[in-house]
C-alpha cells in the first residue's frame, strides 16, 4: 500500500530563512538612522520593495496592529515581519539584528561617561539641551496626529496637569487607564474593517500564551518587588512595566523611565538626559536607551537585563495579537479607547518636557538660544539627529567654557 504524503506543513520554515532576516536586520540596525518614523520608511523599502517579503496589504495591515499596542512601534513591526517570514524564532531573529548595534553603541557610551566622569562636562550639559528640541519635536509630531480636535488636546492637557502636580508613582499608570475608560464614551462608534491581508506563522494556542504571559508579568513582578526585594527584581519591574505602558511613540519611554530610575537615585538627571539624547545619535531603536540606562547602574548584566525586559511587553504582544487581529481591529470598543489613550499620552510627554528635560537643561539665555537652534536645525532644516547631537554637544561646550 503507499505512503500518503503528509501534507504541507504552514509553520515548517527553511533554515536559510533564519539567516536572511539575520543579515538583513543587522543591516537595517546599522543603518536606520532618524526615529520610529523613518524606520517604517526602511523596512518598506527593504521588505516590501526590495525583497519582497510581504506585499503593500499586509505591511500596512501588520502597521496598523503595531500601532495599536503599546511598545515601540517600529521593533514590533520588524518582529511582525520576522514571525510572518519565519515564525516565532523568526520574530527573535529579527528583533535581535535590529536591536544589537544600537545596544552596543549605547552600551560603550555609557562605559565612556563613566569613565571619564564627565557628569558635570559641557558634553552632557549640551546632550541635555539636545533632549529638549528632540522632544518638542516629538511632541509637535504626535500633537498634530494623536490630538487634531478639542477633545482629544482637552484631554493631553488634563493628563500633563495630573502628571505634573500628582507626583505619585502610578500617576501615568492612573492616566492612561482613564484615558482608556473614557474612550468608548467619547469615541464609541468605529468604521468597518476590511479583510485581512496576511496569514501570520504563529498559532493562536501559542498567541494566547503569550498574551497570558505578558498580563501575568505585569501583575506579579510588582508584587515580587514588594516581597523580596531583591534588586534584579526591581530593575525587570521597572523597564518591563515601562516597556507594556508605551502608547504613541517612543519618545512616551522617557518620562516613564524617568519615574523608575531617578527617583530610585540610580542614575542622575544629568546621566540620564545625556543617555537619552545619545540615543537619537545612533542607528535602530530608541528602546535601547534602557541598555544605556542598564549599564549605568550595574554594568554588562544590568544592560542585558535592561534590554530584554524593556522589549519583552512588545514581543509577547506582537506574537499574542497576530493570531488574533482580525478580531481585534474590529472591536470598536478598543479603538475608542486607544484614540483617548493617544491623546493622553501627547500630554504625559509634555509633562516630561517640563520636568525633568527643561528644568534641567534650561538655565540661562544661551541653553534657551542653542535649544531653539536646535530645534529650528531639526524641524525646519530636517538635518539627521546625529547631526544635531554633536551641534548640541559642541554647543554645550562653548557654553559652559564661556559661563
Amino acid at each position: 500500500m503507499p505512503k500518503l504524503s503528509k501534507p504541507n506543513n504552514p509553520f515548517a520554515v527553511p533554515i536559510k530563512n533564519y539567516f536572511e532576516i539575520l543579515t538583513t536586520t543587522l543591516k537595517l540596525g546599522t543603518t536606520s538612522f532618524g526615529g520610529p518614523i523613518a524606520h517604517i520608511g526602511y523596512f518598506h523599502e527593504e521588505y516590501v520593495r526590495k525583497r519582497k517579503w510581504i506585499d503593500e496589504s499586509a505591511f500596512a495591515d501588520l502597521l496598523a496592529l503595531c500601532q495599536f499596542l503599546p511598545g515601540p512601534a517600529s521593533s514590533k513591526l520588524g518582529i511582525g515581519i520576522g514571525m510572518l517570514r519565519a515564525g516565532v524564532w523568526g520574530g527573535l531573529i529579527s528583533w535581535l539584528g535590529f536591536t544589537l548595534p544600537s545596544a552596543l553603541a549605547l552600551f560603550f557610551f555609557a562605559f565612556f561617561l563613566q569613565g571619564h566622569d564627565i557628569g558635570s562636562a559641557g558634553l552632557v550639559h549640551g546632550l541635555k539641551i539636545v533632549a529638549v528640541a528632540i522632544v518638542s519635536q516629538a511632541i509637535l509630531g504626535m500633537g498634530k496626529n494623536l490630538t487634531p480636535d478639542r477633545t482629544r488636546m482637552s484631554i493631553a492637557v488634563a493628563a500633563m496637569t495630573v502628571v505634573l502636580l500628582w507626583k505619585a508613582a502610578m500617576g501615568q499608570v492612573v492616566v492612561i487607564v482613564a484615558a482608556g475608560l473614557l474612550g468608548p464614551i467619547l469615541y464609541g462608534k468605529a468604521g468597518n474593517a476590511g479583510d485581512l491581508h496576511f496569514h501570520p506563522r504563529v498559532n493562536r494556542t501559542f498567541g494566547a500564551v503569550c498574551v497570558v504571559s505578558f498580563f501575568l508579568l505585569l501583575a506579579l513582578l510588582p508584587a515580587l518587588r514588594h516581597l523580596t526585594s531583591n534588586h534584579w527584581v526591581v530593575i525587570l519591574d521597572s523597564f518591563y512595566r515601562s516597556g507594556s505602558l508605551v502608547f504613541g511613540g517612543g519618545h512616551v519611554v522617557l518620562p516613564l523611565l524617568a519615574k523608575e530610575v531617578i527617583p530610585t537615585g540610580w542614575i542622575s538627571n544629568e546621566h540620564f538626559l545625556a543617555g537619552y539624547a545619545a540615543a537619537q545619535a545612533v542607528p535602530g531603536p530608541l528602546f535601547t536607551f534602557a541598555t544605556y540606562l542598564g549599564a549605568m547602574m550595574d554594568g554588562m548584566r544590568g544592560a542585558v537585563l535592561a534590554t530584554v525586559s524593556i522589549f519583552l511587553p512588545g514581543y509577547l504582544l506582537i506574537a499574542g495579537a497576530l493570531p488574533f487581529w482580525d478580531i481585534l481591529r474590529r472591536n470598536s470598543v478598543l479603538q475608542a479607547s486607544l484614540t483617548c489613550i493617544n491623546a493622553a499620552v501627547v500630554g504625559i510627554l509634555l509633562a516630561a518636557l517640563y520636568n525633568p528635560i527643561w528644568t534641567t537643561a534650561i538655565s540661562s539665555p544661551l541653553d534657551f538660544v542653542l535649544a531653539v537652534l536646535l530645534f529650528v536645525m531639526l524641524v525646519f532644516w530636517k538635518l539627521p539627529p546625529w547631526i544635531i547631537v554633536a551641534a548640541g554637544a559642541f554647543g554645550g561646550a562653548i557654553i559652559s567654557a564661556v559661563v
